[in-house]
């Protein structure tokens, strides 16, 4: 059996655990904080690997191991390591209480709605697109993924964020500091830090959950234009914005660009299904607009006044890209949308002499392209109490998927 024991606030004892101990497996502050038994081998937790050696090692002799990890050994912790290596019936855990748990008990608040993402030793850019787009978000930070790191990532992308920099949880040296991003950008904050909390205060809800987690996903999408304020019915209709999201597949720790984005019906729908959002418009009226609709909708979405593909270049590499408008400069917004995005192009055209220039440009960035002409009838009353159909305008939707090989390479 390998003990596993969380070294977090409010930890029980450990000294009946580590007797008998024949190997103990910690961080040096744990080792440091424990009686370790007289005899017994230590090994210091750095590259997970030859770790797990040694303890294969002892456990193939049947002497008994322990290991000592941070807050809850199940929680993003080395639970997940062992019991691949060694199964789960091999472990007893004895967790200890999270630093995200004891974090948000420092600021009294619940966390059951709170979405948690570990930035240790993986990309940042998760943590960052769910800190844009959810209002409550703990970030478990690792080496070159701190407070720092996180700050100036969201700097100038965000508005009315907070984050709540945890260090040395549970120790005489504990620290709880409220900083804006670009504070945070600014500071060293050393190796100390436990867990950074991005909070968006104006949009605390107060709804009494029952899915931990990020929320639910939205009952409705593809909603109706009368949902969104738009101009001269200038909005992408609901039946090409519902095949435009299932391409787009817009989720949780992905960024998706809306461009040319006019109302803001597509960004607003990503960002409703949990992605985060920047939208792209050359008007001001647009920009405006686009924001009204996201704070009705509940969502965050980013706005960018300008005209692609001038602007494009300072944003953020995305995920995926609805392409709405864009006149005479679609190709090359296209092509720069191309060049960009890490999973999927999706372009909407209501006129027939672009398509071929646009699955050109598709095709030649490495996209496997497809697309469909939608062409819909609605119900419209009539006289009498009858019913007739109204055609909608046609509309070509075009995408390019990028085949999976290559997504890795690109944006890094």
């Amino acid at each position: 059996m390998i003990a596993v024991v969380g070294m977090g606030t409010g930890v029980r004892a450990v000294d009946d655990v580590l007797a008998g101990a024949r190997l103990v497996v910690g961080g040096r502050r744990h080792l440091a904080a424990v009686a370790v038994p007289e005899g017994a081998e230590q090994v210091v937790l750095g590259p997970l690997a030859p770790a797990l050696d040694t303890i294969e090692a002892y456990v193939g002799k049947g002497e008994p191991v322990v290991v000592l990890a941070s807050g809850d050994p199940g929680f993003f912790g080395i639970v997940r390591a062992l019991a691949e290596r060694f199964g789960s019936d091999a472990l007893d855990v004895r967790p200890g209480v999270s630093s995200v748990a004891t974090a948000f008990a420092r600021l009294g608040l619940t966390w059951d709605d709170a979405v948690v993402v570990s930035a240790h030793g993986r990309d940042l850019r998760t943590a960052v697109n769910a800190c844009r787009a959810h209002p409550k978000v703990a970030v478990l930070t690792g080496p070159g993924a701190g407070p720092a790191e996180l700050g100036a990532a969201l700097t100038h992308r965000v508005t009315g964020r907070v984050l709540v920099v945890a260090s040395a949880l549970g120790s005489g040296a504990e620290q709880v500091e409220r900083v804006t991003p670009a504070e945070a950008a600014a500071r060293d904050w050393g190796t100390a830090v436990s867990v950074v909390l991005c909070l968006d205060e104006s949009r605390a809800t107060g709804v009494v959950r029952t899915v931990a987690g990020a929320a639910v996903g939205p009952a409705r999408w593809a909603l109706d234009e009368r949902e969104f304020a738009h101009r001269d019915s200038m909005i992408t209709k609901f039946e090409v914005r519902a095949l435009a999201l299932a391409r787009l597949g817009p989720r949780l720790g992905e960024l998706v660009w809306d461009v040319g984005s006019g109302s803001g019906s597509v960004a607003v729908e990503c960002a409703r299904l949990g992605a985060a959002v920047t939208a792209v418009e050359k008007t001001r009226d647009g920009v405006e607009r686009i924001r009204a609709n996201a704070e009705a909708h509940g969502v965050d979405v980013h706005t960018v006044h300008g005209a692609a593909p001038t602007v494009l270049s300072d944003l953020d590499d995305p995920d995926a890209v609805f392409v709405g408008g864009g006149g005479r400069e679609l190709p090359a917004i296209v092509t720069a949308c191309a060049r960009r995005a890490r999973r999927t192009v999706v372009v909407a055209m209501a006129a027939l002499d672009r398509v071929p220039a646009v699955r050109e440009v598709l095709g030649g960035a490495g996209f496997a392209v497809d697309g469909v002409l939608l062409q819909s009838s609605r119900l419209a009353p009539l006289p009498g109490d009858v019913t007739r159909l109204a055609a909608t305008n046609p509309v070509f939707l075009l995408w390019g998927v990028r085949p999976p090989a290559s997504v890795e390479g690109v944006a890094q």
